[in-house]
């Protein structure tokens, strides 16, 4: 591999990460947009509310179609960390949450978590798995 090919890689990769990053603040921005809105901007009106939830299921699909493409470009061990941490996180969430299902069903636990709460969690398990993944691949 010459210098030539390793500095174009490094930019292909930017760009790459660059799309992804902007389709995510894009995503969480209409997420915040269809989630507070209606309190703060427009007073509830439901045409209003119908169309930040549009808009907010049509940049989730971009979002979606930007992370395939990304993994479809990096590298294969990238790829594999993020294929483990991804795992992971998936199944954290299902045995997780399908316990706090059961649990709460149960009246075994007072207090209610709330789906950002889940969210949020998820996201620190994708992060740590990630992390996990570069020190084991080292």
């Amino acid at each position: 591999m010459t210098a030539d090919d390793t500095v174009g890689s490094l930019r292909e990769a930017a760009k790459m990460t660059g799309q992804l990053a902007l389709w995510t603040v894009a995503w969480v921005a209409t997420l915040a947009l269809a989630r507070f809105g209606p309190a703060h901007l427009w007073d509830f009106k439901v045409t209003a509310s119908w169309v930040a939830v549009a808009a907010n299921l049509a940049v989730g699909v971009g979002w979606i179609v930007a992370h395939a493409r990304y993994i479809r470009k990096i590298d294969e061990l990238q790829r594999k960390i993020m294929q483990d941490a991804l795992a992971v996180t998936l199944g954290v969430g299902w045995v997780g949450g399908l316990a706090y299902v059961a649990t709460d069903a149960a009246d075994l636990i007072a207090n209610e978590v709330s789906i950002g709460t889940f969210a949020a969690s998820l996201a620190v398990v994708y992060m740590v798995a990630i992390v996990v993944g570069h020190f084991r691949y080292r």
